[in-house]
């Protein structure tokens, strides 16, 4: 159930958007140790965001998983995301933050139910 919450400025195009969702939800089942068909990748584009107080490319994250994240996992996911953003969108990785979320599995939803 990691679900990761991309938000940018710029706009996407539709191929580019496939490919970033492709590729952010093998790096992230690998990362964490979970299978792909519990990935969820949102990617929000033209969202207007102010960093550093511009308005050049940036974005924000927020990945959400019942276990599995810690120091060295997060290093690595935010490594590996910012890599994608990089490649895929020309985003910085000076211009990225992510936000590391650990729920319990109560707190999290799923098929009528919860974990």
């Amino acid at each position: 159930m990691p679900t990761l919450n991309l938000f940018t400025n710029i706009p996407v195009d539709a191929v580019t958007c496939s490919d970033v969702l492709k590729d952010a939800t093998k790096a992230v089942a690998k990362i964490i140790g979970k299978p792909e068909s519990y990935v969820m990748i949102l990617l929000n584009s033209g969202v207007p965001i102010a960093f550093a107080g511009t308005e050049e490319p940036a974005a924000y994250g927020e990945l959400i998983s019942i276990g599995g994240l810690g120091p060295g996992v997060n290093g690595k996911l935010s490594e590996t995301i910012s890599e994608i953003l990089q490649i895929k969108l020309s985003i910085d990785s000076s211009r990225f933050y992510i936000k590391f979320y650990d729920s319990p599995r109560p707190f999290f939803g799923f098929n009528g139910s919860t974990f």
